[in-house]
């Protein structure tokens, strides 16, 4: 395998992570960003109040797009080893 091969899978994977965890990225920080507005507004400096909705957040999205990831992460790896043989040899 060429380093040339050896870039271009990380690239890749990388390319799959960015798409798969920026939905709950997103998710989370705006989130965050609500909750500070509110917490500044409000004068309120509760750390529960900002942890407790993004982690139900986030789990909620995650549960909501399972199907999404899985089915991404299953293309990747099918392609991955559909093209094995190019980086054997």
């Amino acid at each position: 395998m060429g380093t040339d091969q050896a870039v271009e899978l990380m690239r890749a994977m990388l390319r799959e992570a960015l798409i798969v965890s920026a939905p709950l990225l997103i998710a989370a920080a705006l989130t965050s960003f609500i909750l500070s507005l509110f917490q500044t507004l409000t004068s309120l400096q509760d750390q529960t109040i900002t942890t407790v909705p993004r982690l139900l957040i986030v789990a909620v999205i995650t549960l909501a797009a399972l199907p999404w990831f899985a089915r991404r992460l299953v293309t990747y790896t099918v392609v991955l080893f559909t093209n094995f043989h190019r980086y054997l040899g």
